[in-house]
């Protein structure tokens, strides 16, 4: 049965609050018939100022709002607009549209649920605008969330969240490849934040940044008097990361002579300090990245066979820029905000959203960013990013104006 509030034509003036775009379109999608006035709000104070300007229905409310407490605001909304109904979303309880928890209608349903013959309702079923049933699973509500410090929506994108969530309680050694500036160590400081070991030490070393003749001691670490210079011992990164996670970054540009020793690291959890015959067991997950083929590496006989497997426990491909097209207003957005500081917030103009989505992008999100910083400069404070404020490195110059 459906209640009689929530009559066919009840979803005509609806705003849903989420900052996730797929939550967003399929709330719209699962409405009964075409919304007549649907708003988006990408969190709870955007929300707050749609209720403000016009008169709304319904509110449906993601749970994972990143600025209010979806509870908090909820109650905040039926007691300034009584008129409002308020449904929550929540994936993780399986409260998808038609099992969501309506505010002062616990006991009903809003447009689109059915119930069993028991009474009980069928979880993740909807309506669909043709009025026939359909499911739809939390899973393909939400698709993947972002990871921690990540943004984008696109499903390349969402393949890589999904195996860092199915990787990350594990202790599985991951080599995570992909191009320069596409975000690899975001992915492996997100292994070790949704893993067991997230209050423990990310330990972090770059393989290409540490001369070769210091690189070993920085790994093992050293004991006094190990060579001149050395007035006190040394941890090293490895015994750092004891209870969390080693991320070994650009392992490419480990030197073919230490790489049997943090073959043996990984192999048996022990280390030796340079200049000592002490034994050290350290419990610490390994996870590499490289912008390399480490399989070419192995065939030119600049990296070890033998390391290459033992690293790559699971590997973790993550997309270039160029592959994920769909995400970079969204990342664009973040930088914008990033870089506003006390000024305004500014936003992209058409031409320019497409100007960007034109480019090849061979520096990746670390490019993006840099062109989003510098056209913000040239700018200088107005309320729309144009065409001919954005400047590529490749080109040097200002990129051609758009309508």
């Amino acid at each position: 049965m459906t209640s009689p509030a929530f009559s066919t034509n009840y979803a005509n003036h609806v705003l849903v609050a989420s900052p996730n775009p797929v939550v967003r379109q399929r709330v719209l999608d699962g409405l009964r018939s075409p919304a007549r006035r649907f708003e988006q709000a990408t969190g709870g104070a955007e929300a707050l100022v749609h209720l403000e300007s016009g008169f709304w229905q319904v509110l449906f409310i993601d749970r994972r709002l990143p600025d209010l407490n979806a509870e908090e605001l909820s109650q905040t909304v039926r007691q300034r607009f009584p008129e409002i109904e308020v449904v929550l979303l929540d994936a993780d309880s399986d409260a998808v549209p038609g099992t969501a928890e309506t505010e002062g209608r616990s006991p009903e349903l809003w447009p689109g649920q059915a119930k069993n013959g028991d009474g009980r309702s069928n979880r993740n079923e909807v309506l669909s605008q043709d009025g026939e049933n359909r499911f739809v699973s939390a899973e393909r509500l939400y698709g993947e969330a972002p990871l921690p410090g990540m943004i984008g929506d696109s499903p390349i994108m969402q393949k890589v969240y999904q195996l860092v969530r199915m990787l990350a309680p594990r202790n599985t050694t991951v080599l995570i490849t992909g191009p320069t500036g596409c975000g690899k160590e975001l992915v492996a400081r997100a292994i070790h934040e949704l893993s067991p070991r997230a209050r423990r030490s990310f330990a972090v070393v770059n393989c290409a940044a540490i001369p070769e003749t210091l690189l070993e001691a920085e790994l093992f670490g050293y004991a006094r008097g190990a060579f001149t210079g050395a007035m006190q011992a040394y941890a090293g990164r490895i015994q750092t990361a004891q209870g969390g996670t080693l991320f070994l970054d650009e392992i490419g540009e480990m030197p073919l002579s230490l790489q049997p020793k943090l073959l043996r690291f990984l192999e048996q959890k022990e280390l030796q300090r340079l200049g000592s015959a002490d034994v050290i067991r350290v419990d610490a997950r390994v996870v590499s990245a490289t912008n390399a083929h480490l399989l070419s590496l192995v065939r030119e006989g600049k990296f070890r066979e033998d390391l290459y497997y033992r690293l790559c426990g699971f590997p973790i491909e993550v997309p270039p820029l160029q592959a994920r097209k769909e995400d970079i207003a969204q990342l664009a957005a973040h930088f914008l905000e990033k870089y506003a500081s006390h000024l305004p917030a500014q936003q992209l103009s058409a031409g320019a959203l497409q100007l960007l989505k034109a480019q090849y992008w061979p520096g990746n999100i670390r490019e993006l960013q840099n062109v989003i910083e510098r056209a913000m400069i040239l700018s200088e404070g107005a309320a729309m990013i144009r065409p001919d404020h954005l400047m590529f490195a490749d080109s040097g110059a200002r990129g051609s104006r758009l309508s």
